[in-house]
C-alpha cells in the first residue's frame, strides 16, 4: 500500500510539473471540434480567442507568445489574411510608447527620479503619516509618465533606507523611541548621537554584485536592479503580472535572500515600528497604480484601450491625452486621499494629530535622524546638472505638446497645418525621443563632463572622452523597451481584428440582448466587479483584450454609449492589487518582507473597493458632460449599423 500510495505522489508530481505542456497540449485538441462542426468564420475566431485567452489566464506559454497564436491561427482558419494579421502588430500606440521610452531611459539615467522624489519626501518630513503621505505624491506623478513597475522599483529602495533608519535608531535605543524631545538648536547633537549607529545597516539591502560599475560614485539610493518598463528584466521571482504595472512574465530573481529570511525573523524593535513599515510599503505600490491611471501612457491598459476603441470607432476623436487626463486626474486625487485614509487607519490609527503634525517640537528623536538621513542623500545629489535640465525641459515640453494638440475647448498646434488628421501624440512622443539621441549630454562649450548619480551607465564609450556623447544611447532605450507588452499589445489588436471582420462580436452582442433591461449604470458597474475580480489571477493586459470587444458588443446591442462602459472597466482592470501576484509592483513591495499575504489582502481588499467606488462615481458625475455619455452617439450607431450588416 505505501508502495502504491508513493507512486501515485509520484505521478501527482511529475503531471503538476507537466501542467503547462498539459494544457498548451489538451486545450487546442478539446476546443477543435468547434470549428470542425461549425466551419464558419464566427465559430473559428471563437476558437482562436478562447485557446488564446486560456494561455493567457494559464499563463502555460509566456503572454508574448501566446500573443503570437493569432498570427498563425487565423490565416490558417481563413479569418484574416497573413498581412492583414501583420499589420495589427504595430499601430500607433506602438511609436507612442517608444517615445516615452526614450524621455523614461533619460530621467533613470541621469538620475531625475532620485531627485523628484527625495525633494517630495523632504517637503512631508518624517512623522509616520506624512511621510507616508509624502511617498505616495511622488510615486503617483512618477507612476503618470513612468511605468508602475520601474516607478516602485526606483521608490522603493529610497524607502527602505528611510525605514532601515528607522528600524536601526529603535534598536539603538529602544527605551527612548517615542520619547518627544524639543528641537535642537543646531544638528550637532543629532549628527553624533547618528554616528554611534551601525552604517552598515543603513545601507541598501538590495545591490547588484555582478554590476562591474558598482566601484563608481553612486549615491547610497540608487537603483542597481535592472528594471525594465512594464515589468519586464526586473529582479523579482514571480512568473506573471502586469501592466504599468502592470506586467507580465516579470523574469525576477531576489537578491541577498538571506538578508531578508534574516529581517523577518528579526524583530521590530516595537510593533507600531513594524505596522508604519507595512503602511509605507503598500503604501507605494498602491501609488503606482493610481498614478498610472492619470496618462493614456500611464500604463500598458490605457494605451490597449485607446487603440482599440480608435480602431473600433475612427470617426470618435473623444479619446486624447487631454480628455483622458481631466477625466482621470479627479479620480486619482480622490483615490489617493482616500487610500491614504484606509491605510493610515489600517495600519497606524487615527490619531492624525500625533502622525502628520509637521511641528519640531513634537518630533521624536527617530524622526529627526531619519529626516536627516533624507537631507544627506539628496546633499549626495549634488546641484541639478545640465542632462537633468535638459531631461526637466524635454518632460514639460512633452506634456504640453499633448494637452495642446487637440484640447477640444480652443483649436490645438494642429491646426496650423493644412492638412488635419495627420499627428497625434506618438508624432509629438516620437519626435523628442528622437532628438535625446543627438543632443550632447555635455554642456555647450563647457569642459566638464556630465555627472550622474547613477552606478553606471550602459555607455560603450566614456563620456568624458567623447563631448558630443548623446543624452541617452540605443543600449539606454533597448534596456526599457518592454517588446514583450508590444507583442501583447498587438496581439489584442489582431484579436479584435477578427472578431470584428468575422462578425464575433455581433453574435456575442445578440447574445446578451436579455440585459437590455438595465440601467447604463447597473451594466457598468458589473462590468467592473467582473474585471476587478478577474484580473487578480490573471494579467491586466490580457484580462482587458479578452473584455473589450464583448463590452463593445454590449453597449452597441443595449444603445449605451461605448466609452460609459469601457473607460470605468479599463481602469478597474488596473486593480489587481490583493495578492503579490496581482502585478509585479506588489511582487517588488512583498519581496521586502514588511508585509504578509494577509495583510495585502486586507489592505487590497479596501482599495478595490474605493477604486470600483470612485471611478463609478466619475463616470456618473464628471464624465457624462465631458465625453456626452446622455445619449448613443453617432459613431457608435454607424458601427453598429455596419456591423449588422
Amino acid at each position: 500500500m505505501r508502495l502504491e500510495a508513493a507512486a501515485r505522489m509520484d505521478l501527482f508530481r511529475k503531471l503538476w510539473r507537466a501542467r503547462k505542456l498539459i494544457v498548451v497540449v489538451f486545450i487546442p485538441l478539446s476546443l477543435l471540434p468547434l470549428p470542425l462542426i461549425h466551419p464558419t468564420s464566427e465559430a473559428c475566431c471563437a476558437y482562436v480567442l478562447m485557446v488564446t485567452a486560456v494561455y493567457w489566464v494559464s499563463e502555460a506559454v509566456p503572454l508574448g507568445a501566446a500573443a503570437l497564436v493569432p498570427a498563425f491561427l487565423y490565416p490558417l482558419f481563413g479569418v484574416l489574411k497573413s498581412s492583414e494579421v501583420a499589420a495589427e502588430y504595430c499601430k500607433d500606440t506602438t511609436l507612442l510608447l517608444m517615445g516615452v521610452i526614450c524621455l523614461a531611459a533619460s530621467i533613470e539615467k541621469w538620475n531625475l527620479h532620485k531627485r523628484i522624489a527625495l525633494r517630495m519626501v523632504m517637503i512631508a518630513g518624517a512623522k509616520p503619516g506624512m511621510l507616508v503621505l509624502g511617498f505616495m505624491c511622488c510615486t503617483v506623478f512618477l507612476s503618470m509618465w513612468l511605468s508602475n513597475t520601474s516607478t516602485t522599483a526606483m521608490v522603493m529602495p529610497i524607502a527602505e533606507a528611510v525605514l532601515q533608519q528607522l528600524i536601526c535608531t529603535g534598536l539603538a535605543d529602544n527605551h527612548n523611541d517615542s520619547e518627544t524631545v524639543e528641537a535642537p538648536e543646531d544638528e550637532s547633537a543629532v549628527s553624533g548621537k547618528e554616528d554611534n549607529l551601525d552604517k552598515n545597516q543603513l545601507e541598501l539591502l538590495y545591490r547588484n554584485n555582478s554590476n562591474d560599475c558598482s566601484k563608481q560614485k553612486s549615491s547610497t539610493l540608487s537603483v542597481v536592479q535592472t528594471v525594465e518598463v512594464n515589468g519586464l528584466g526586473l529582479p523579482i521571482s514571480i512568473h506573471r503580472g502586469h501592466g504599468n504595472g502592470q506586467l507580465p512574465q516579470a523574469a525576477i530573481e531576489i537578491p541577498n535572500v538571506k538578508r531578508i529570511k534574516a529581517r523577518r525573523d528579526s524583530q521590530y524593535p516595537t510593533k507600531r515600528d513594524h505596522l508604519i513599515c507595512k503602511c509605507l510599503s503598500l503604501s507605494i505600490t498602491y501609488a503606482a497604480t493610481i498614478g498610472g491611471l492619470i496618462t493614456i501612457t500611464g500604463t500598458s491598459t490605457n494605451l490597449i484601450f485607446a487603440e482599440q476603441f480608435n480602431n473600433r470607432y475612427p470617426e470618435a476623436k473623444v479619446i486624447n491625452f487631454g480628455t483622458w487626463f481631466i477625466f482621470s486626474f479627479p479620480i486619482a486625487i480622490i483615490m489617493l486621499i482616500l487610500t491614504w485614509l484606509w491605510l493610515h487607519f489600517l495600519f497606524l490609527g487615527c490619531n492624525f494629530r500625533e502622525t502628520c503634525s509637521w511641528s519640531k517640537k513634537r518630533k521624536t528623536r527617530r524622526e529627526m535622524l531619519s529626516e536627516k538621513r533624507i537631507h544627506e542623500e539628496y546633499a549626495k545629489l549634488g546641484p541639478i546638472s545640465y542632462p537633468e535640465v535638459v531631461t526637466g525641459v524635454f518632460f514639460i515640453l512633452m506634456t504640453l505638446l499633448w494637452f495642446t494638440r487637440e484640447p477640444g475647448f480652443v483649436p490645438g498646434w494642429t491646426s496650423l497645418f493644412e492638412k488635419k488628421g495627420y499627428r497625434t501624440d506618438a508624432t509629438v512622443s516620437v519626435l523628442l525621443g528622437f532628438l535625446l539621441f543627438l543632443i550632447p549630454a555635455r554642456r555647450p562649450f563647457s569642459s566638464s563632463s556630465p555627472s550622474s548619480s547613477s552606478s553606471c551607465t550602459d555607455s560603450d564609450e566614456d563620456p568624458e572622452s567623447d563631448p558630443l556623447a548623446p543624452m541617452i544611447t540605443w543600449k539606454d532605450f533597448q534596456r526599457l523597451m518592454p517588446w514583450e507588452i508590444v507583442i501583447l499589445v498587438g496581439g489584442g489588436y489582431a484579436l479584435a481584428a477578427g472578431c470584428k471582420v468575422s462578425g464575433l462580436s455581433v453574435w456575442i452582442g445578440r447574445q446578451l440582448e436579455p440585459m437590455s433591461g438595465l440601467p447604463p449604470w447597473a451594466v457598468t458597474l458589473l462590468a467592473c466587479l467582473l474585471v476587478s475580480a478577474v484580473t487578480e489571477f490573471a494579467s491586466n493586459p490580457a484580462t482587458l483584450t479578452v473584455f473589450l470587444p464583448i463590452l463593445s458588443a454590449l453597449s452597441e446591442t443595449l444603445l449605451i454609449n461605448p466609452l460609459h462602459t469601457l473607460i470605468p472597466s479599463t481602469m478597474c482592470v488596473s486593480f489587481g492589487v490583493m495578492l503579490p501576484v496581482g502585478n509585479p509592483p506588489n511582487a517588488i513591495v512583498f519581496s521586502y518582507g514588511h508585509v504578509q499575504i494577509s495583510d495585502m489582502v486586507k489592505a487590497g481588499f479596501g482599495v478595490n473597493l474605493i477604486g470600483v467606488a470612485v471611478v463609478m462615481l466619475a463616470i456618473t458625475t464628471w464624465g457624462v458632460p465631458l465625453f456626452n455619455l446622455t445619449e448613443f452617439p453617432a459613431w457608435a450607431v454607424a458601427r453598429n449599423v455596419t456591423g449588422s450588416l
